[in-house]
């Protein structure tokens, strides 16, 4: 079973729940600074008592910082302060006029002077991904600029939305921030890597890329962990905590599924916000980079980049079902 952590359903009932059951737990997702600035050290301890006892609960950890990007016409990471209650009522020129309105201003910057410094911390250091009234700005940080013109963050935060009609787009990171503290979670025995949302929350964030980075910045740039010990991390150590057994390795007699990488320019490359769902929605994608080809059931799936069989033919994949395409 997978589950998300939330009020009531917490460490006690997943071991409630293995202990009846007889299943393991995966949660997600176990990150740094998310909640408070060492809730994930706590979180940590507690899980290695449960698999001390020998219980499966595993938490999901992942290797990126994990980054939502929003407009302020959906200002989703600010939207659990009351202070910003009236945005959410509003319509697109009521949030323009409130975002303009310099009462609303001050009460919003009276908050953001106490709200927990992480997440003040998080939107100083949130990226001005796109801003079509002042590319100047774009891959900078709201910090950097605010200091610059010596106004306020906020301040510059609502300037920019209105100077583009609420276009601009700001990518806040919202935990796994900092390096030292996310390596302790990704080297963690205890631990899977997971939570890529690669289907959700498309317009907002892509973690998608999960794995090309975990080769690119933890084994070839910062060297933590060897190339094998990444390779397990990506493949057996999942395949055994979802029960998927007959996958995960490459055996005689077991589906030859497999990637050709480059472990010389393996990496994740940037985000791209692209217009390509349904009605011309917008979606963030990230290429992958240094993957050779891709191969599954022994078929050649994919090859420097491009597709190698018809979509519309017969593929090589199953629906896995119960832990087991058989």
């Amino acid at each position: 079973m997978q589950v998300t952590a939330g009020k009531g359903f917490w460490f006690d009932e997943y071991e409630a729940l293995t202990k009846q059951y007889g299943m393991t737990i995966s949660w997600t997702a176990m990150l740094a600074g998310m909640a408070s600035p060492d809730a994930h050290i706590a979180q940590q301890q507690r899980s290695k008592e449960l698999a001390d006892q020998g219980l499966a609960i595993v938490p999901q950890v992942t290797p990126r910082p994990l980054c939502f990007e929003f407009q302020f016409k959906a200002p989703f990471p600010f939207e659990a302060l009351p202070v910003f209650k009236p945005i959410s009522s509003s319509d697109f020129d009521g949030k323009k006029d409130l975002y303009a309105d310099a009462e609303f201003r001050t009460a919003v910057k009276t908050k953001m002077g106490n709200v927990r410094p992480s997440f003040r911390l998080a939107w100083g250091n949130s990226l001005i991904s796109s801003c079509p009234s002042r590319p100047e700005y774009e891959d900078r940080t709201v910090i950097d600029v605010a200091t610059e013109l010596s106004v306020h963050t906020m301040d510059l935060g609502f300037d920019l939305a209105l100077e583009s009609n609420l276009e601009a787009h700001f990518r806040m990171p919202v935990a796994n921030a900092d390096e030292d503290e996310v390596e302790t979670l990704i080297t963690d025995k205890n631990t899977v890597i997971g939570l890529s949302n690669a289907g959700a929350h498309a317009s907002q964030l892509c973690d998608a890329g999960l794995p090309t980075y975990l080769l690119g910045r933890w084994v070839r740039e910062k060297q933590v962990i060897a190339f094998e010990e990444a390779i397990r991390m990506l493949s057996s150590r999942p395949a055994e905590v979802f029960g998927i057994t007959d996958r995960g390795l490459l055996l005689v007699g077991r589906p030859a599924d497999g990637l050709i990488i480059d472990p010389e320019s393996v990496h994740c490359g940037k985000l791209q916000r692209v217009y390509n769902q349904p009605a011309g929605q917008d979606r963030l994608i990230a290429e992958a980079f240094g993957i050779d080809a891709v191969i599954v059931n022994g078929t050649l799936l994919r090859q420097q980049g491009e597709d190698q069989l018809d979509p519309e033919g017969p593929l090589p994949g199953q629906l896995l079902r119960s832990g087991s395409a058989n």
